[in-house]
């Protein structure tokens, strides 16, 4: 059998992880059940686009604002595309769900509202979530870019890991899944798919709220099963219901993946696959590969019981379990290392590549480009052949030509003829005389009428 060297404080001096000093065979991608949501990178078992294969939303900009840029992966109901939000100039995940859900309305309201439930959660244990929206046929989600790759990716590159870089994934992840279980948030995914690693050494996990999202559709079959039928717990197999434990359990899972580099349950088909769960125990990782710790066992044995009662509350609790054994073990702080050959890797790439190409296209385009569109402005009362040139001097080289934009125009002034000036100053030398006139009639009535009045006034009185 195949062993895994067990960790201690002096086993793990250096910074990366190379691998147990064997590794258990790998069984190869977990079968999903029908309807599983896309977990936002490429595993081994993501549909990859083919080369040369044209993308209908590549170069598209999704709602005025994100600019698609090269796709990263694919899945059964979404496709995850590099993208740039133009307005802040900041390079987004834009995960675009299939079409067919554009004209449910059960999915889009649960799809924005958990959009917006995990938006407002904040730990580093969690990819960050920046908007939501409906553009002509697609839903999409923006999300943070994770410059990395998947733990599923980074399993398939070294195999199993040791005690030390298990504790070191799990912990940013029960971390993440914490904070959505204190906000009464279930993730219902939990899985390496949704794992992300960046090149900086960040754990994060993403896709909370997808799965409920996607069972909220009209268009769902109440007899498929949602989730990945490898992780799925007992409950979630028996009757569709998830809580925090069942997260937990797909974290345990997980963990016994993790350590011993396959899941516990092999079968023909996804629904043999998941319904194995409901009579038989998870059995203890030591059982497939030797080396792992006791307390590791108990992890696994207790994360996964069949009944939920028997499991960790939430992740809070396991989390703090794992913090208790590292403690214990005296595991040593590990930054885990992000896969060399990742899906988001060879997109940057294929987009730096078009970065380096477009200054070309740009100034020799084709001659099928299409015109630019002219908006129409206000319409002007006056056409361009209304307008006289102004005449200009003939200049000599003796006639300095400093003060020639003063000159007046001959017969206007600001445009207006001279003889309008002329005609309002006539006018207004004629209304002064009226009204001077007017003035000296009203005076000469008023002091006649005062002089009458003082002649007669010995008469009067």
């Amino acid at each position: 059998m195949p062993t895994l060297s067990r960790c201690s404080a002096g086993q793990s001096s250096g910074r990366t992880y190379d691998g147990p000093v064997a590794k258990a065979e790998s069984p190869g991608p977990a079968p999903r059940a029908g309807g599983t949501p896309a977990s936002g990178r490429a595993g081994p078992h993501r549909r990859r686009p083919e080369a040369g294969s044209a993308d209908p939303l590549d170069n598209a900009l999704l709602d005025g604002r994100y600019r698609v840029q090269s796709r990263i992966a694919s899945g059964g109901t979404s496709t995850v595309y590099r993208g740039l939000d133009t307005r802040l100039d900041r390079p987004v995940a834009v995960k675009v769900m299939d079409s067919r859900y554009a004209g449910d309305a059960q999915f889009l309201t649960r799809f924005q509202r958990e959009a917006q439930t995990v938006a407002r959660l904040k730990d580093p244990g969690l990819v960050a979530v920046y908007d939501q929206g409906l553009d002509a046929r697609h839903p999409f989600l923006v999300m943070e870019l994770i410059e990395g790759g998947t733990l599923r990716e980074l399993l398939g590159e070294r195999g199993p890991m040791p005690p030390y870089a298990v504790a070191a994934v799990l912990r940013p992840v029960l971390g993440g899944l914490a904070a959505a279980h204190r906000a009464g948030l279930v993730h219902r995914d939990v899985k390496p798919e949704n794992v992300l690693i960046s090149d900086d050494g960040e754990v994060k996990i993403a896709d909370f709220g997808l799965v409920r999202a996607v069972a909220a559709a009209g268009i769902t079959s109440a007899s498929v099963i949602l989730g990945t039928a490898a992780y799925l717990s007992p409950e979630q197999v028996r009757d569709g219901d998830a809580s925090p434990r069942s997260d937990v359990y797909s974290a345990g899972i997980m963990t016994y993946e993790l350590l011993t580099g396959r899941t516990p349950f092999t079968g023909d088909s996804a629904l043999s696959l998941a319904y194995q769960r409901l009579d038989t125990d998870v059995p203890p990782p030591s059982a497939a590969i030797d080396g792992v710790p006791a307390q590791f066992d108990e992890f696994v044995q207790r994360a996964t019981a069949r009944d939920p009662a028997e499991r960790y509350a939430d992740a809070i609790k396991m989390r703090a379990d794992l913090d208790a054994i590292a403690e214990e073990l005296a595991l040593p702080d590990f930054r885990v290392p992000a896969p060399q050959n990742s899906a988001q890797h060879r997109s940057a790439a294929l987009q730096r590549s078009r970065a380096t190409q477009r200054p070309a296209t740009v100034q020799q385009p084709g001659p099928s480009d299409p015109a630019p569109v002219r908006q129409p402005t206000r319409q002007m009362t006056r056409g361009p052949g209304d307008w006289s040139e102004p005449k200009h001097p003939v200049q000599t080289d003796d006639e300095p030509d400093d003060d020639y934009e003063y000159e007046p125009v001959t017969g206007e002034f600001a445009g207006i003829p001279i003889s309008e000036f002329v005609w309002a100053r006539q006018h207004g030398r004629r209304m002064v005389l009226v009204w001077v006139a007017l003035v000296l009639a009203l005076t000469g009535l008023a002091a006649a009428a005062a002089w009458t009045v003082g002649s007669n006034l010995d008469g009067l009185l």
